[in-house]
C-alpha cells in the first residue's frame, strides 16, 4: 500500500494515472448539490487523463447522471457514465435467454438497461418472470418488494429463477443527511425468502472491470467515500484508491479499516489530488506524517503531536494502528485522533 514506508520522492496521487475513475454521491455530490471543492479538482484533473465515474446508484440513468454533472461544471456524456445497472445486465446475460422476461425492483435507470440489454421488463411476478434485478429508486416501496418475494419464493438451487442486486450500499449520502440505501431494500427481501442476491455493483468486480475496460485504463486511479464497497471494490480489482472524507466513512471508520479495505491514499477533499502525498514513515510504535506523530505504546494510542493538518493525524493514526496487525478494539484511543473536521453532508 501507498500509505506506508514511502522512501523515494513523493508524488501527487494523480501522477502517473491515466484514467481517475470517480465515485459520486460522497465524492462529486451530496443531493443535487456539489461537494466543496469537487468540480474545480476534478476538472483540473482532466490535464492528461481521462475522467469517468462509477456509480452504484441505479435510480438514475448514465444519460441523466451525465447531465448532471454537466450541469455542475463537469463536462460529461453518458458513455463516461459506468453504472451497476449496466454491470447487472452482464449478470443477468449469463444466467438467462435474450428476450426474457426480467421483474424490476428499481427506477428508470434500471429500466433503461433492461430495455437496453434486449429484456422484456415487468413489474408482477404474475407475469412468470425468468429473473429478478433489484437497484435503488426513491420510489421504490412495499408493494414492489413484496412482488420480488413473490417471484423469488423458491431457492435457486430447487428451480427458482435468479435474483440480481445491483448493489448494496446500506446507506446513501443526501443533502440533508445519510439516507437508508439499496442494502436494506434487498436485506427486506432476504429476510422474507431467505434468499441472498448475487450483486453487481461495488464491492464486486464487474463494475470495475467494465470501467477499466470501456476507458482502456493502464493505470487508474479510484476515488470513493466508502471503504466497505469503494475501496475494498477497488482493492479486489487490483485498482489504486483514495478514500476522501466528504462522504459517509469517517476517520474513526478508517481507524478501524481492515487489511481488505484500506486505500492507497487519505484524503480531506479533493484539492489532495494534485498534491504532493506525504511520505509516512513508522518505525518503533511510531508513525510519523510530516508534523504529525502517533505512537503505539501496549494497549494505549499516544499522540505525541497534531501536527499542522487534521488529515496528516488521521493519515499517522492509519498507519501506526494498521502497521501492528491488531485490531482497533484491541487499543485505548483518544477521541481527538478520530476527531471529525472534515465537510460531510
Amino acid at each position: 500500500m501507498a500509505l506506508f514506508g514511502r522512501r523515494a520522492a513523493t508524488p501527487a496521487p494523480l501522477d502517473g494515472v491515466d484514467v481517475v475513475l470517480a465515485d459520486l454521491d460522497g465524492v462529486v455530490y451530496a443531493g443535487a448539490g456539489a461537494l466543496p471543492h469537487a468540480v474545480e479538482s476534478l476538472n483540473r484533473a482532466r490535464d492528461g487523463r481521462s475522467l469517468a465515474y462509477i456509480t452504484n446508484n441505479a435510480a438514475r440513468t448514465d444519460a441523466s447522471v451525465a447531465a448532471h454533472l454537466s450541469e455542475l461544471g463537469l463536462p460529461t456524456v453518458a458513455r463516461d457514465v459506468v453504472t451497476s445497472p449496466q454491470a447487472a445486465m452482464r449478470l443477468l446475460a449469463e444466467r438467462i435467454a435474450p428476450g426474457s422476461t426480467v421483474l424490476v425492483v428499481g427506477g428508470d435507470g434500471l429500466v433503461v438497461e433492461v430495455e437496453k440489454a434486449g429484456f422484456v421488463v415487468t413489474r408482477s411476478a404474475d407475469e412468470a418472470p425468468a429473473a429478478v434485478v433489484q437497484g435503488f429508486a426513491p420510489e421504490v416501496g412495499w408493494t414492489q418488494l413484496a412482488e420480488a418475494a413473490f417471484a423469488l419464493k423458491t431457492p435457486e438451487e430447487e428451480g427458482g429463477i435468479p435474483w440480481v442486486a445491483t448493489n448494496t450500499d446500506w446507506t446513501i449520502p443526501q443533502s440533508r443527511g445519510i439516507a437508508p440505501g439499496n442494502g436494506t431494500l434487498v436485506s427486506a427481501v432476504h429476510t422474507a425468502v431467505g434468499r441472498l442476491a448475487t450483486v453487481a455493483g461495488k464491492p464486486e468486480t464487474p463494475i470495475f472491470q467494465e470501467a477499466v475496460a470501456r476507458f482502456e485504463a493502464r493505470h487508474p486511479l479510484f476515488l470513493g467515500d466508502r471503504l466497505d464497497t469503494d475501496i475494498l471494490g477497488a482493492n479486489r480489482a487490483g485498482i489504486a484508491s483514495a478514500l476522501v472524507l466528504t462522504g459517509v466513512d469517517r476517520p474513526k471508520h478508517v481507524l478501524a479499516a481492515p487489511e481488505s479495505s484500506r486505500p492507497t491514499y487519505i484524503l480531506g477533499d479533493l484539492r489532495e489530488l494534485h498534491e504532493p502525498y506525504p511520505e509516512v514513515h513508522v518505525k518503533d510504535g511510531v508513525a510519523t506524517v510530516r508534523g504529525a506523530r502517533v505512537a503505539i505504546d501496549g494497549a494505549d494510542i499516544r499522540i505525541l503531536s497534531e501536527g499542522d493538518r487534521a488529515v496528516d493525524l488521521v493519515r499517522a493514526g492509519a498507519a501506526a494502528i494498521w502497521s501492528t496487525g491488531r485490531a482497533i478494539f484491541g487499543f485505548r484511543v483518544p477521541e481527538r485522533l478520530y476527531a471529525d473536521p472534515f465537510h460531510r453532508p
